[in-house]
């Protein structure tokens, strides 16, 4: 079997290509979505991200802005950074690039963020309101993940979900959303005993560890579903991700590839995110 490819980037690109309606409407109302990034450090990953985040939003239209700050900042400066922030009326999303320095805490951090304008969707009401299933923003990898399988037609009522990774920011939310949506599912941890005695029930195979390859084709049911969300610079430079994509490919039916499979979703959900919010603001202008 030769695995289909999930083309993360050209899905990304045809839901930004569907917003142009929701965005000139805005415009019409005198309102731009805004964003605004906090890089924390000068870590060379985080600032990748960032950028793409930056010229996304810019090619549309949309106001970004990105506030760079020394890795010596202290924990009570940022605070008041990010309270001013969430002061400006005509700013919709606050975000901060993660991680941060580990003198800093990142969940004081994050619920510093208004709500309102949390579109990360991490701070702790937000949280909240997904695992109670009315979520004011979807964290946008998971919400992109789901954007994906719902692009295969993967049926997901009574299917087997297995995510590798129990994180706040893709595996916890992750699996509610695909509890909602019917499927059973199980989540790994890296004190997981057999880990492939689990990856190999799965129908959906969702992976975000950190970890280089560490799932490799003979822990995957064949027919499954996989989605990577891990992304891992080599010691040559090349990326990788948490999947090993060669023996995988071989016994998925569809598997996302890594460059160009979550990473741009994770974007363009970040972009639909400040949009809503933006649209929240003109109903209660």
């Amino acid at each position: 079997m030769s695995a289909a490819i999930i083309d993360g980037k050209a899905l990304a690109n045809s839901i930004k290509q569907n917003l142009s309606e929701r965005i000139q409407h805005l415009k019409a109302n005198h309102i731009t979505p805004a964003l605004t990034v906090i890089l924390v450090g000068d870590d060379p990953a985080s600032a990748v991200y960032v950028n793409s985040k930056h010229n996304t939003f810019t090619s549309l239209g949309l106001k970004s802005e990105v506030l760079r700050f020394p890795a010596e900042i202290t924990q009570e400066q940022l605070l008041t950074e990010i309270r001013k922030l969430n002061q400006q009326k005509d700013l919709h999303g606050i975000l901060v690039q993660l991680p941060l320095p580990k003198h800093i805490d990142t969940n004081t951090v994050i619920d510093t963020i208004a709500p309102e304008k949390d579109v990360d969707g991490f701070h702790v009401s937000n949280a909240g309101s997904l695992m109670t299933g009315n979520p004011r923003f979807i964290p946008c990898t998971p919400y992109g993940v789901m954007k994906m399988l719902e692009a295969q037609k993967v049926n997901l009522r009574g299917a087997e979900a297995v995510i590798v990774g129990a994180s706040n920011i893709v595996g916890k939310p992750m699996a509610l959303l695909l509890q909602k949506e019917g499927a059973t599912v199980t989540i790994c941890n890296s004190k997981t005993r057999d880990l492939a005695a689990h990856t190999k029930r799965a129908d959906i195979l969702v992976v975000a560890t950190g970890r280089a390859e560490m799932i490799t084709g003979d822990m995957i049911k064949p027919g499954a579903v996989v989605i990577d969300v891990g992304i891992n610079r080599m010691a040559d430079g090349k990326l990788k991700g948490d999947v090993e994509f060669s023996s995988a490919s071989e016994v998925a039916s569809a598997i996302t590839p890594v460059p160009g499979g979550v990473g741009p979703m994770t974007i363009v959900m970040l972009l639909v995110n400040t949009i809503e919010s933006a649209e929240r603001s003109l109903k209660t202008a």
